[in-house]
């Protein structure tokens, strides 16, 4: 099952290590000014000073030499606060969903005293409810403050991140909400409309195994799931697995809905979408940055237990995609079957 190599979470912690993207794909990702920051290909940049914060360094998270997993590095003078921007392409892309699956890193990251103080939509350049903002106080211990802000344009995600000492608060929210007023975009209008996620229980429904009935599927699918918090989600259920456990969401009320489970904090998501023939079943489909993975339709929702399976790699149905779609930085997508070949 793909992974992107590192999460937001799992890249802060990581800011003082060694620089990890080549030159030739620094230019790839970014194109820097006097004094800016530019993604080329999502229409957004930032400014190369923000706050007490200046840029240190940037280049991408994975997918090297695609331009479609950027990050920017910026720091304080003495390098105690930390930030990252980055503009990356999920394909599925919902800045809520990205929001939620943070906090819970966060939340399990930085042990029992963490706890947010500030978790709602704020205005973005110029749009009241063009990004989720969201504080953590008293985090690893009491020791650290971290701040987080996530938006959704046209086909890209940004996210922001902030920490550092707790006694420095201050600045690490003005840092977070410096870049937030920094956030430049060459179309404004291509911001959605985000707000929280909200959850409520469903009634437990797990009806046994289900069977892959058809292998290959033409095209990916628009998950017909409602995103950006527009309207409440429910936890189905839970899947165990040996990295993690892991909600199973759909819409509230919709019992015959897609159903997804996010997997981490960077755009992994393993998707259920009722089929487009009527009463067919369900296409399982993997979503992640640049990437959807097909792998077929099931003539139902699989059990938790295939669920895990799957996550796992131990599904014996599901070995190997039937095809990929391969996302890139100008919007083009490119289709292979499991043998490779294009088509």
């Amino acid at each position: 099952m793909p992974k992107r190599a590192w999460s937001l979470l799992s890249a802060v912690l990581a800011l003082s290590a060694p620089a990890f993207a080549r030159a030739a794909e620094e230019r790839e990702a970014w194109t820097p000014t006097a004094i800016t920051l530019r993604a080329d290909a999502a229409g957004i940049s930032m400014p190369q000073s923000v706050a007490s914060l200046s840029l240190s360094k940037s280049g991408e998270v994975s997918n090297g030499g695609k331009g479609i997993d950027n990050y920017a590095q910026y720091l304080s003078d003495d390098g105690a606060i930390q930030a990252t921007l980055y503009v990356y392409l999920p394909s599925y892309a919902d800045a809520s969903l990205a929001a939620y699956m943070t906090d819970k890193a966060v939340m399990e990251r930085f042990g029992a005293r963490t706890h947010r103080t500030a978790y709602a939509s704020v205005a973005v350049a110029g749009r009241a409810d063009g990004a989720i903002r969201a504080v953590y106080d008293d985090a690893a211990d009491g020791a650290l403050t971290t701040a987080a802000a996530f938006l959704h344009a046209g086909r890209w995600v940004v996210k922001l991140r902030v920490t550092g000492p707790a006694e420095r608060r201050k600045e690490v929210l003005a840092g977070l909400d410096g870049m937030l007023a920094g956030l430049r975009f060459d179309n404004p209008a291509s911001l959605h409309a985000t707000k929280p996620t909200r959850l409520a229980a469903c009634p437990a429904n797990d009806g046994g195994d289900a069977r892959l009935t058809t292998r290959t599927v033409a095209e990916p699918a628009d998950i017909s799931l409602p995103r950006e918090g527009q309207e409440p989600l429910c936890v189905r259920g839970k899947v165990d697995t040996a990295d993690g456990s892991y909600d199973i969401l759909q819409q509230a009320g919709a019992a015959d809905g897609a159903i997804i489970v996010p997997v981490d904090d960077a755009g992994t998501v393993v998707a259920f979408d009722p089929a487009k023939a009527a009463g067919q079943g369900y296409q399982l489909s993997i979503h992640s940055v640049g990437q959807t993975d097909l792998y077929g339709i099931y003539d139902k929702v699989p059990s938790t237990r295939q669920i895990a399976q799957i996550l796992d790699g131990k599904d014996p149905q599901t070995a190997q995609a039937g095809a990929t779609a391969d996302y890139a930085a100008n919007g083009e997508m490119t289709m292979r079957t499991a043998d490779a070949k294009l088509r």
